[in-house]
């Protein structure tokens, strides 16, 4: 029988301790009142989880555009749970660490998976660095990019660990070959309950190097060659995203690039994730390729690095193209971020130009 959003699984627990519906909107109450700041948005959030409304409204993190707010029906993130359950193999009395913002879809589904899937949850703060007990074995984590670069020493008792948010960085994607951990990378988004397809990061296998669709999920490109999804289970309309992407096969893609994100330079089309791509192992600082307005090429490609310099040895750029090579570097001290540490790019082009 499909759980429903009344019922809290027998075998969950928050902290180490057992709690039921009732109990667990007391200890909501509690959070919301006594918590520390990441505590009182998950009190928030299971306040939200435990009435008696249907649905929940939750905000889109803002890393592609304005910050928005949506409204999720809590069944379909039910689904969503089961479906990732499933996938991951967990069962009911499994331990998982939750170190993510609950402010946005993915910790607030980290909580209903536990509830729904009867899983142990540890709740740490959601840190750069996420404090937990690396001595503890845990069955399932999820971390953002910059969590998993900077737990890589800290794994070795996680068996499944999912990463999304950003994509992950080539230089962190090397060190994985030395990790126990399952890694795997997560495409989805606030629209889609979290992730639809994963990628295991650190399989010996070359069919593993792409992503994988999630049971009861269908894709197709739409003219832009933009990915458009089907998961009638977690939402009721087709989502159209624009990520352009190669379908390997009906359950398997690869990311080529952001449409609003590529560049017609002299009539050819370039897409900035490639460039960066090349550019991951040259460059320590964090950077990000652009474009601004060209008299000849129309566009050109500019590259934004952070820091205080915007100097660089031409030799990082000896693996592109002639086209590819930024014709301009420009700097800002700080990227501005999200919540959960992805560069928002507008606002930190527009920071670069002000």
């Amino acid at each position: 029988m499909t759980p429903t959003y009344d019922k809290i699984h027998l075998k969950f627990k928050l902290n180490g301790i057992n709690y039921d519906h009732a109990e667990l909107k007391e200890v909501a109450y509690s959070l919301v009142k006594e918590g520390e700041v990441y505590e009182k948005v998950v009190g928030d959030f299971l306040l939200d989880w435990l009435d008696e409304k249907p649905h929940v409204t939750v905000n889109t993190s803002g890393s592609t555009g304005l910050p928005k707010k949506i409204l999720l029906q809590k069944q379909s993130m039910i689904n969503s749970a089961l479906v990732t359950g499933d996938y991951f193999e967990l069962e009911p009395g499994n331990t998982a660490l939750h170190c993510l913002p609950s402010r946005y879809i993915a910790g607030k589904m980290m909580l209903i998976r536990a509830m729904i899937l009867g899983l142990e949850l540890d709740l740490v703060s959601p840190s750069s660095n996420p404090a937990y007990d690396d001595e503890k074995v845990y069955d399932f984590c999820a971390m953002i990019p910059l969590q998993l670069k900077n737990s890589l020493g800290r794994l070795k008792h996680i068996k499944t660990l999912i990463v999304g948010g950003a994509p992950v960085p080539t230089p962190v994607k090397n060190q994985l070959s030395n990790v126990s951990a399952k890694v795997y990378e997560t495409y989805g988004m606030t629209e889609t309950l979290s992730h639809i397809a994963v990628k295991h990061l650190n399989a010996a296998s070359e069919e593993d190097a792409h992503f994988e669709l999630l049971k009861n999920i269908s894709i197709h490109k739409d003219d832009r060659d933009c990915l458009v999804i089907n998961a009638p289970q977690l939402t009721e309309h087709e989502v159209v995203t624009n990520d352009i992407v190669n379908l390997i096969s009906e359950d398997t893609f690869e990311i080529i690039g952001r449409y609003d994100n590529m560049i017609n330079s002299g009539g050819i089309k370039l897409f900035p994730e490639l460039i960066e791509k090349k550019l991951q192992d040259q460059i320590e600082q964090r950077f990000f390729v652009a474009s601004e307005i060209d008299q000849d090429l129309g566009e050109k490609v500019i590259l934004i690095i952070e820091g205080n310099s915007n100097e660089l040895d031409t030799a990082v750029f000896d693996d592109l193209e002639k086209f590819e090579i930024p014709k301009a570097i420009y700097n800002l001290p700080k990227f501005i971020e999200t919540e959960t540490k992805k560069v928002q790019r507008q606002k930190t082009y527009d920071a670069v130009f002000a």
